[in-house]
């Protein structure tokens, strides 16, 4: 008797993961509509059964949050570093203009065309340092950012999410991202329709810092 009951659970357990596996792949479907239809075409009906059933138990929507927590703490450190390093420049740049006029002011006229000569090699001097220190920092921002993405591509990956793999390929990345999307709409689609009825528990990352036509770093 002990064994039936038993049998007869499996079977209730069963069904009930066979239905929330049909409820969010249903949804995903839904969701899917919204992207280009040039990912739409990547995301095969199997692709996206893969990723239902990757959801099933709630982990994958525990894990996105805090990949995702990670991500802005990261960009904004690497940002504050960037408009750290903009100031020092700024008031270097300051420093050098106010030195450079009060040598003219002391200067004889004579001598003023030799001092400007000097001045300009040292403000070229300067503004190649500037320069370098700027693409250094922005070099360092983009490894930055790749590495913190191959986490993330590896921490979904091993979760078993569908479509997730290590790769710098930029239309894989946009897919992914497209994935990731889709998992987020989806987890907010629980938290507003009832966790019980998707069975459900509980940004990509930027590429690189975007800046204005200054050449300052926007906010992420």
């Amino acid at each position: 008797m002990d064994r039936y009951a038993g049998f007869l659970e499996e079977v209730a357990d069963d069904t009930r993961q066979q239905e929330r596996h049909y409820q969010l792949l249903s949804a995903l479907q839904s969701l899917v509509k919204e992207l280009p239809s040039s990912f739409q075409q990547r995301l095969s009906y199997t692709t996206l059964s893969d990723l239902a059933l990757a959801l099933l138990d709630g982990t994958v929507f525990e894990i996105v949050p805090g990949v995702l927590e990670i991500q802005h703490l990261i960009e904004k450190s690497l940002y504050n570093q960037r408009l750290r390093l903009q100031n020092e420049h700024r008031v270097l740049r300051q420093a050098l203009r106010q030195k450079h006029q009060e040598a003219q002011q002391a200067c004889r006229p004579h001598n003023l065309p030799v001092l400007q000569v000097a001045q300009q090699r040292e403000l070229e001097a300067v503004e190649h340092r500037i320069h370098e220190e700027q693409r250094a920092m922005d070099r360092k921002i983009v490894l930055e950012l790749d590495r913190k993405v191959a986490d993330q591509q590896s921490t979904l990956e091993k979760a078993g999410v569908a479509g997730f793999y290590v790769t710098t390929n930029p239309q894989e990345l946009m897919l992914q991202m497209n994935l990731l999307e889709l998992i987020r709409k989806l987890q907010q689609r629980g938290c507003q329709a009832g966790k019980a009825s998707l069975g459900l528990g509980g940004r990509w990352p930027l590429p690189a810092a975007q800046y204005d036509q200054e050449g300052s770093p926007v906010p992420p």
